[in-house]
């Protein structure tokens, strides 16, 4: 299994007893571990391969507790009194213990209510969060973002939002929420970067493409004006002009990919423009902020422009925020020092 991440350095050693929570975000192919004190601060982070497909032994032989163990262990040795959040893929029916959807609309409330436990090898309860299900005629779920969007809105300016406000998550399966009243209220997902991916490796596309060294960032945007300006027959009609445009000599091979990126990304805004204008919207008229890697943001802001929307924020932490806003609704840990014990006393 391969870590990266590193033991609490000598000063934080030395402040290792302010420790208050332990938070996994423990995905399908990662697991990344943060160290909290009792202020929310982040003390030391870990990260391993030691995802849910990828445990260091089958499940069925304590792959999850070997994958905890290894990286959690070493906080709990020094401090094994510490109560352990953990959402994601680990709380789907493939992980460590399944934890049932809570439907949309979703509270934290509600999330906190939806907690699952289960008991390590170690004797330590960890708390797993549950995703959320948009039930319908075609239902819509989510596991992990509904962590990262309720720490987007633990910022002051995103929780005032109670008119409404879209947040974006670029990614594999893009997810775009909209969230009114603190509540996830309904969402959309675009699969955009598997089909990607699927398009580039595993079909003719791909064998006129070349990986460029760097971005091209006049192909990715020749990409999205594509998909929103010639793109009313649908994804379907104009991923073709990759190869066609290469064969003209219109794009190089390396260019290639970057304009396919562009095509999946403006077909991806113009469904989301499809389905906010059924709300009366638009992304021109909408403030959003976007979660993710930094480097795809980017590159969706600048797809987002071509749409008109020039209000596009990035949320930095937003999945560390989450997992410690919901572990301080369920009483895991104090909103300040000395909460907790406070609130223990008075009850």
């Amino acid at each position: 299994m391969t870590q990266t991440g590193s033991t609490l350095s000598p000063a934080q050693t030395q402040h290792a007893g302010s420790a208050a929570l332990i938070a996994l975000d423990w995905g399908t192919t990662s697991l990344r571990a943060y160290l909290f004190d009792a202020n929310g601060a982040v003390l030391d982070t870990r990260a391993s391969t030691a995802g849910i497909m990828n445990l260091p032994r089958p499940a069925a032989e304590g792959g999850f507790d070997a994958a905890f163990d290894s990286a959690v262990g070493g906080w709990l040795d020094r401090a094994p009194g510490l109560p352990v959040i953990a959402a994601g893929m680990v709380g789907s029916a493939q992980g460590w213990k399944e934890a049932p959807y809570v439907n949309a609309p979703a509270s934290a409330e509600a999330l906190v209510d939806g907690i699952v436990r289960v008991q390590t090898a170690r004797g330590v309860t960890l708390h797993i969060v549950p995703g959320v299900l948009q039930n319908g005629e075609l239902p819509n779920v989510m596991r992990g973002e509904e962590t990262q969007i309720f720490g987007a809105l633990a910022c002051a300016q995103a929780s005032a939002a109670g008119s409404g406000a879209l947040i974006g998550l670029p990614g594999t399966h893009a997810k775009w929420v909209m969230v009114r009243d603190a509540r996830i209220e309904r969402f959309d997902t675009f699969m955009t970067g598997e089909v990607f991916a699927a398009l580039s490796e595993h079909t003719i596309l791909g064998r006129t493409m070349t990986t460029p060294d760097r971005p091209d960032t006049g192909a990715f945007l020749r990409g999205v004006r594509v998909a929103r300006d010639e793109g009313k027959a649908g994804m379907l009609a104009t991923i073709f002009s990759t190869r066609t445009l290469g064969l003209t000599g219109q794009l190089t091979r390396e260019q290639q990919p970057d304009y396919l990126s562009g095509l999946l990304i403006g077909h991806e805004l113009s469904g989301l423009e499809a389905s906010l204008a059924q709300q009366q919207t638009t992304l021109a008229g909408t403030a959003l902020k976007l979660i993710g890697n930094e480097a795809l943001c980017e590159r969706y802001r600048l797809a987002l422009a071509q749409f008109g929307c020039q209000q596009a924020e990035l949320v930095k932490e937003a999945t560390e925020r989450g997992l410690w806003r919901i572990a301080t609704q369920a009483g895991l840990v104090g909103e300040t020092p000395g909460a907790a014990q406070a609130a223990q006393k008075a009850s």
